[in-house]
């Protein structure tokens, strides 16, 4: 695929230059080479397309359609998009820096069948209007509940799967009627003009769909707008507590998906075998890069040598490099700043005393790219700041834990609570300590709902609010309104 030309805003059905003359460069994270310019939207231009989002809302014939009328062009864009997933997975390796195998997988083809389920099996079965039961008082009256859409829906993306986090955002937004303004990350943009591209084909009506690239500035012009109604964000917890309050001030609803430190607890009578592809998996995927892996592994101390062991041996075999080689394993971070921010956080680890078994470095013979070696870190204090603190990169840490107790006590100490696992002979024994483990989705056994539009996605504590796939993330865009009138 060849470099991209400078691309546009798509504000209100149409491609729009920005008001600005500032340009955000695309760069492929493995080569370093420029990809595309995509404009650095201004408050002018983030002003721009709310309006037309309002309009859209207020005026326009989306929130009003019928189930089945948004349902047929939600499924337009779903073709449209699928006819272009080759396409769409090119440009999961070249900016987001997948492997192809995670392009072919959790990149593109689950999302597109998420946005799919949504426009067919979600729409379809999901009850807009449910009736009341009669009430008995002064009065007998009866009346029904209506779902409703809530908005004008700000979407503000993150980089890692973009994609995906675009169409878990912008699906159910859709679905329940809202009008939208989607501002992916600046590093990952191209994804998103390519359902700006799907809208136009599917015939979506102007100002449902608006998408404005940029920064810092664009995001918080969004997320403060008295035009905006809910917000919706993927992305690190210290930037969801600034948007959490940059919404305050106008009450805005607010979804946030931010980050993780997942534990994997491993018991005594785990089947190791099946235990290690999913330890390194849980810090090599898309190079760390994803906020629910489970990067602290938890394992009995009787099993803790036999498993770094093990786990070593494996990450030797991680073959990292240019994600458009089929053979390579693991690809590179998103950015120099990412890089930097990584390599920092092992620095701690060893000077808080921690020892690194596997990694710790940059990998031989890779000289431009962001690439960082799978670290793994061994003689870790659950107290330690990188077993706290996400990387958001390829570094795991192991502790060993005395007993079940002190494994559930370990893997609740932490401000986050988004994922968990659990491996233990028994299913049934794994189930009842992922009762206790304070997660928004623990898998049992090496069980992942990455593939699922059925589970509900979201974490408990600092890992954020509300909750996204299937009926889940339809709820958080709709308004519960009661309509009741008298039985006389």
């Amino acid at each position: 695929m060849a470099a991209q030309a400078h691309r546009k805003l798509y504000i209100d059905g149409q491609w729009q230059d920005s008001a600005a003359d500032g340009v955000l460069t695309v760069l492929n994270p493995a080569t370093e080479e420029t990809i595309a310019t995509v404009p650095d939207a201004t408050v002018g231009d983030v002003d721009r397309a709310v309006a037309a989002a309002r309009r859209a809302f207020d005026e326009g014939p989306w929130p009003t359609m019928s189930v089945r009328e948004r349902s047929g062009l939600m499924l337009r864009m779903a073709d449209a998009l699928e006819r272009r997933s080759d396409e769409l997975k090119e440009l999961a390796v070249r900016e987001a820096g997948s492997t192809r195998a995670l392009a072919d997988t959790l990149q593109v083809t689950v999302p597109l069948q998420h946005f799919r389920d949504m426009a067919e099996r979600v729409l379809g079965q999901f009850p807009f209007e449910q009736p009341m039961h009669p009430t008995l008082g002064p009065t007998l009256a009866q009346g029904v509940v209506r779902r409703e859409p809530y908005g004008v829906a700000a979407l503000v993306s993150a980089y890692n799967f973009p994609l995906y986090l675009n169409i878990l955002k912008l699906a159910p937004a859709l679905a329940a009627g809202c009008t939208t303004v989607l501002k992916p990350a600046p590093t990952t943009p191209l994804a998103a003009l390519v359902l700006g591209e799907a809208a136009d084909e599917a015939g979506l009506p102007p100002g449902v769909l608006n998408i404005v690239t940029g920064d810092i500035a664009a995001g918080q012009a969004l997320t403060t707008h008295p035009g905006v109604d809910i917000v919706s964000f993927t992305g690190s917890d210290s930037v969801g507590r600034l948007i959490y309050a940059q919404a305050a001030p106008t009450l805005k609803k607010v979804v946030l998906e931010l980050g993780g430190k997942s534990a994997n607890i491993i018991c005594p009578d785990a089947d190791l075998d099946r235990v290690v592809p999913n330890v390194v998996n849980g810090m090599t995927a898309h190079a760390g890069q994803g906020c629910s892996l489970l990067t602290r592994t938890l394992v009995h101390e009787s099993r803790l040598d036999e498993l770094v062991e093990r786990v070593t041996k494996a990450l030797a075999q991680v073959r990292v490099g240019d994600p458009a080689d089929p053979a390579t394993t693991m690809g590179p971070l998103i950015s120099a700043a990412q890089r930097g921010k990584v390599e920092a956080l092992i620095g701690v680890g060893e000077q808080e005393g921690a020892r690194i078994v596997h990694g710790g470095g940059r990998p031989a013979g890779l000289d431009r790219g962001f690439f960082v070696e799978p670290t793994l870190f061994v003689d870790v204090d659950n107290s330690m700041t990188i077993a706290q603190k996400e990387f958001f990169g390829p570094v795991g840490v192991v502790i060993g834990y005395k007993d079940e107790d002190h494994a559930v006590r370990l893997a609740n100490e932490s401000e986050f609570g988004l994922g968990g696992g659990v491996w233990a002979a028994d299913p049934v024994h794994a189930y009842r300590i992922a009762t206790r483990i304070r997660a928004g989705m623990v898998y049992i056994n090496g069980g992942g709902a990455g593939s699922s539009p059925h589970t509900a996605f979201g974490g408990y504590k600092q890992s954020g609010l509300g909750l996204e796939r299937g009926e889940y993330g339809l709820e958080e865009f709709l308004h519960s309104k009661s309509v009741i009138w008298s039985a006389r």
